[in-house]
């Protein structure tokens, strides 16, 4: 989602005033995501917007200040999300409303689910480019430890995916993301190897992942290198973390169980594959379900050719039961 803009600020590096030194006196996360301002516990650590070290989408100031602004980046006051759920089509008639604390409501309009991989490597920044960048936004961040971070109340419409965003709901999985064959060396410079094989190395520009969970190793769930197509370009890529897929799954689950019309299951082939391209127009319009951002919009390649779908599929029914 996120490569068009990294070239110009990768190379920062900042330190976030509103997260607490070392987690002190922070109570931990959660378990809970909400949803029309109801609580909806799925299991996993969740921490909100409101939280001790949570990102806040509300905001229209950016997030991180120690570094000057990115040229075109939103101004203070400037809003990363849409009030409620509005039309696509006509961009003013409210499907949702702001604050409404209908979700039976929300469950009628909302039924996708859409996975991305965040081309920042980790939740923290990924969450600096949306709000302080790009002025854009995302209702759930996935970071390599398998914590969540939930940005904006469910029934209030993110900024990640064009046309699927008024009946979405969005994550972004901390990951660098695919790359093509010849540019695998790109890809291999965030990753060590050691006798338990590869594991994510955050380079050096990057002082401060943020990731919540102290000194945690993130290690691929599997330790080769997988190759494979989507939109017909061939992709390198490592995948992702055991714990990463764990806390999605329970967030697919606990979603699929609020929203009746978001199915557990992703596009498919007449053979039963996952698609590995963009949706034509009718195919998409009639999906209810879970999505990669490249089923959505041509241009896009995530979640990536090492996103375990079946692994991931199997879990959230395995969770939802008969």
């Amino acid at each position: 989602m996120l490569a068009s803009l990294l070239g110009s600020v990768l190379g920062s590096s900042c330190r976030s005033a509103a997260l607490p030194p070392d987690h002190g006196g922070d109570p931990g996360p959660g378990h809970s995501i909400v949803a029309c301002g109801q609580t909806i516990d799925i299991g996993v650590p969740v921490v909100l917007w409101t939280d001790p070290g949570g990102y806040d989408a509300y905001s229209t100031t950016r997030r991180f200040v120690e570094v000057p602004a990115a040229r075109n980046a939103p101004q203070d006051g400037v809003l990363r999300y849409e009030p409620g759920r509005v039309a696509r089509d006509d961009g003013h008639t409210q499907l949702v409303e702001p604050n409404s604390t209908d979700l039976e409501r929300l469950g009628e309009v909302v039924d996708q689910f859409v996975l991305h991989y965040d081309v920042c490597g980790a939740s923290r920044q990924c969450f600096k480019i949306l709000q302080d960048h790009r002025g854009l936004s995302v209702h759930f961040l996935l970071d390599v430890d398998g914590t969540i971070y939930q940005t904006l109340d469910l029934r209030d419409q993110a900024w990640h995916a064009t046309k699927a965003n008024p009946r979405s709901i969005g994550v972004e999985i901390a990951h660098i993301g695919g790359r093509p064959p010849r540019a695998r060396a790109e890809m291999e410079a965030w990753y060590a190897h050691d006798g338990a094989g590869p594991r994510v190395q955050y380079p050096a520009w990057l002082a401060n992942p943020g990731v919540r969970t102290p000194n945690f190793v993130a290690r691929p769930a599997r330790a080769e290198v997988v190759e494979g197509r989507i939109q017909g370009d061939t992709q390198v890529m490592y995948d992702f973390t055991p714990e990463q897929y764990a806390s999605l799954v329970a967030l697919a689950a606990g979603l699929c169980r609020t929203l009746p019309n978001l199915q557990p299951d992703a596009p498919r082939a007449s053979d039963g594959r996952v698609l590995d391209h963009v949706l034509g127009d009718t195919e998409y319009a009639r999906f209810q379900g879970i999505l990669g951002h490249y089923h959505v919009q041509s241009n896009k390649l995530d979640p990536g050719v090492a996103f375990d779908w079946e692994r991931f599929l199997g879990g959230v029914r395995a969770q939802l039961g008969p």
